[in-house]
């Protein structure tokens, strides 16, 4: 982990200025080779003629392997994202090709753990870091510049300004390499070295059929090598959207995974048709889980009137996730003091299902202090339990997340194909800020600094 990460920080100040380091060396041909009898063999026998023309043979044969294989620059990842694919999700449907690579592959037993809060772009941007939300300033699907109330974040704000960090396709363009991304959290924001190509970073458009991200992803390998993409990310917005119409446990779940899992039979069956599936690494992921919903499982905050008055204008969040930014003058201490002295009287209607806290106080391993992004007052929602100004209208039973990341609810799963992993290993569950080291080491590229742990690719991968 960096130090420079573990300090405070001005709320828009950028972690990732770095130097261009040296260009990768290319992979030496005969690197996995080991030949010391073959040379002994030379030298006492004499027969260096015979001998040197069987070495330039199998020199040429494992060349012409190598240089078969997807880009001229080395091995291709592809990470496909499903927006709110639980752990689990996987056994409530029949999923031949999930099972195919779990089968042949390396997956996380118990899931990936999402970053705190669990929700959808602060999720997708760690993943693509390695950072915590403080870290990479992606706080929240929507916030507000302390500096300035009036200018939000939201998922369509591209401005670099509110994008702190590097992300795996800047990483790789920095590199001198290309990168492809299809619809990825932040991957439209021109930063670095990254451009956002108009070849190879499609501008969000959620009507585009799953078939046809898919297709486009394929395409890139019938380019010339030199062109070929050495990362490709994908995002898909299912299962999340019939997650929160009808909750994590409904007939409709089924059917989405089910979709989810023609989608990536798709991609195997196009990498199989150009002779590709055992070398390119695919790696299945999620941002976050589901966690059901119903209408009887609401707080309320004009409850706590008695105890303290909450303006609507002091919420930033209010939801899953409760965050609270008082004005100046009013001490948000006193604040915190108050709404938990109503939560806990028993009074509040399901008020010990919230706590509420001053964000220098929440657990330690949420990792959600270190911005100023985050506003002073953050509440902590027990699952499936929504937090609400004041009751307006029936809220319909469903699905949501954003709540404590260590919940086996809000896991999502990880699964991993190719070269580097092993045929039908099970790993520990493990926080996805690790993604970026994996896919880094598996690329040979120079990250750079993050949250993740070094050491953490050494345990998964073959060497």
């Amino acid at each position: 982990m960096a130090s420079s990460l573990l300090k405070k920080h001005s709320p828009f100040e950028d972690h990732a200025t770095f130097l261009l380091p040296d260009p990768p060396s290319s992979p030496a041909t005969l690197r996995n080779l080991k030949f010391p009898f073959l040379f002994s063999f030379i030298f006492i026998s004499s027969l260096c003629i015979t001998c040197f023309t069987f070495l330039d043979v199998s020199t040429s044969f494992f060349t012409a392997t190598n240089t078969s294989l997807l880009s001229e620059h080395g091995p291709a990842v592809i990470i496909l994202s499903f927006d709110g694919f639980r752990f689990g999700y996987h056994l409530k449907a029949p999923t031949p090709n999930i099972r195919r690579l779990i089968a042949s592959g390396t997956s996380a037993e118990e899931g990936l753990i999402p970053v705190f809060p669990t929700l959808t772009f602060p999720n997708h941007y760690s993943i693509a870091t390695g950072l915590f939300p403080p870290h990479h300033g992606i706080i929240n699907n929507y916030f507000p510049n302390p500096a300035d109330p009036s200018d939000w974040f939201s998922p369509s704000n591209h401005d670099p300004k509110w994008w702190l960090g590097e992300p795996l396709w800047q990483t790789v363009a920095r590199h001198g390499l290309n990168a492809a991304t299809y619809f990825w959290a932040g991957s439209e924001v021109k930063k670095g070295f990254w451009t956002c190509p108009p070849k190879f970073c499609l501008k969000f458009n959620y009507s585009v059929p799953f078939e046809e991200r898919v297709d486009t992803i394929l395409g890139y390998f019938d380019l010339p090598k030199k062109e070929i993409p050495l990362l490709s990310m994908i995002y898909f917005q299912d299962p999340d959207s019939e997650g929160h119409m009808y909750g994590p446990d409904h007939p409709e779940i089924t059917k989405a995974v089910a979709n989810v899992d023609a989608v990536i039979g798709r991609l195997i069956s196009g990498l199989e048709k150009r002779g590709l599936f055992e070398d390119v690494t695919i790696i299945l992921l999620g941002d976050h889980g589901m966690a059901s919903t119903c209408d009887e499982k609401c707080v309320f905050l004009d409850e706590l009137a008695p105890w303290v008055q909450i303006e609507r204008d002091w919420l930033e969040c209010a939801d899953s996730l409760l965050a609270i930014r008082p004005p100046s003058g009013v001490s948000s201490a006193e604040v915190v003091k108050k709404m938990n002295e109503g939560l806990n009287s028993g009074k509040i209607g399901n008020g010990r299902s919230l706590k509420v806290y001053l964000k220098e106080d929440l657990p330690e391993r949420f990792h959600y202090a270190g911005s100023g992004r985050i506003p002073p007052i953050v509440g902590v929602v027990e699952e499936g339990y929504m937090v609400k100004y004041k009751r307006e209208k029936r809220y319909d039973c469903g699905g949501s997340h954003g709540y404590d990341n260590l919940l086996m609810s809000m896991r999502s799963f990880f699964v991993a194909h190719g070269p580097r992993f092993e045929r039908g290993k099970k790993i520990p569950s493990f926080l996805n800020i690790e993604i970026y080291n994996l896919v880094t080491t598996i690329l040979g590229l120079k990250g750079a600094p993050n949250n993740g742990s070094a050491s953490f690719p050494d345990s998964v991968l073959l060497k």
